[in-house]
């Protein structure tokens, strides 16, 4: 009820497969019973996640926009056997699909295509998307290659899996290829010739949001105009702004509510407004409050005065510090709440900004 702004909201379907399991969604009648939600819900194939598993290598990973972490483990970690030990483990990729250990009880999950597919028509999201596999940033031309013709024939079991028992669903296929121009030319010519009902970007989009803008300023003109595109993972206020000129039409990311639970909210910045008043200022030129610091301490202004709207009615910056400062857990949820109506805002901004052909 407080961000029913969200247009479109993702749900995750590996957190949503180790716990509560597709079946007990079903039983609550889809999603949207489940969690109340009366707006369109995507959910991804698991994938994403899945491949976030896998121990990065020197070989094979390196810095970029959705980088795996490394994961911190004890001498002895890989000579137990207790299964409850772990964090969740990628254990086999071939073929058929992957297989991964639970990282809440140990239990081995398999995901194929097909699963996958079955999963999220029990979950009944509105829009679906393929299992693929997302090799990291630094991998050799030849198994970027590999990895792309491989998501290439999971999707196309997937699509004839949902197309068996479509539900009302839209199913997007998954534009891969890295940072190679001419792999994603022919990810974009191999799926567009497919019956899916929209495309998103994903993989590697590149080290750093440079990078990623002139991938994207490639990438998105080949995508057809007459079917919805998303990109996923990436929905911070900088790249949405730069985003959406592209013709992206929907993207997600867990950042603004990730940087929230750490004390970080984002402000208008002196740009987004001609007329600025010295007493009502926004405290930062880059468009992001660290609420922890101790200058918010007696600072009683809402947390963005510029806002049209009040993002958290009587709740001002100085209360959000003091609740940051105690690690009172309801710091996370009002700094989450404001971050999400931000971006509801900002993006409503660039709508209309769309429909005065201004961008």
């Amino acid at each position: 009820e407080q961000c029913k702004e969200v247009q479109l909201m993702f749900c995750n379907t590996y957190h949503l497969l180790v716990h509560p399991g597709s079946d007990v969604i079903e039983a609550a009648g889809g999603l949207h019973s489940f969690m109340n939600r009366h707006a369109p819900i995507i959910t991804d194939s698991g994938g994403f996640q899945v491949f976030s598993l896998a121990a990065a290598t020197e070989d094979e990973d390196g810095p970029e926009l959705k980088m795996k972490r490394v994961r911190r483990t004890g001498k002895n970690s890989e000579k137990t056997n207790d299964k409850h030990a772990n964090n969740g483990q990628l254990l086999t990729v071939n073929e058929h699909g992957t297989s991964f250990r639970s990282y809440l009880d140990g239990s081995i999950i398999q995901l194929t295509p097909e699963s996958s597919v079955a999963a999220q028509k029990k979950l009944g999201a509105d829009i679906i998307i393929p299992l693929d596999e997302l090799p990291p940033y630094h991998v050799t031309r030849e198994r970027l290659a590999a990895s792309v013709a491989l998501s290439h024939r999971w999707m196309a079991r997937s699509l004839a899996a949902h197309l068996k028992d479509k539900r009302k669903q839209a199913m997007y296929a998954v534009i891969h290829g890295g940072v190679d121009r001419q792999l994603r030319s022919h990810s974009v010519e191999y799926l567009t010739s497919l019956p899916f009902d929209g495309f998103a970007v994903g993989g590697s989009l590149g080290k750093d949001k440079s990078e990623m803008f002139h991938l994207l300023n490639f990438l998105m003109p080949l995508l057809p105009r007459n079917k919805p595109n998303h990109v996923l993972g990436i929905a911070d206020p900088d790249s949405a702004k730069n985003l959406v000129p592209l013709g992206v039409d929907t993207m997600d990311s867990c950042n603004p509510t990730r940087v929230a639970r750490h004390g970080t909210l984002f402000v208008s910045t002196a740009n987004d407004h001609d007329n600025e008043d010295a007493h009502s200022a926004p405290s930062s030129k880059d468009g992001i409050l660290r609420i922890k610091q101790g200058r918010f301490q007696e600072d009683f202004r809402p947390i963005d005065p510029f806002l049209p709207v009040d993002t958290l009615p009587g709740y001002s910056r100085a209360y959000l510090h003091h609740l940051f400062k105690q690690n009172e857990p309801l710091a996370l949820t009002l700094a989450s709440i404001h971050n999400i109506k931000f971006m509801n805002f900002y993006m409503a901004d660039l709508r209309k900004k769309i429909m005065n052909n201004e961008i």
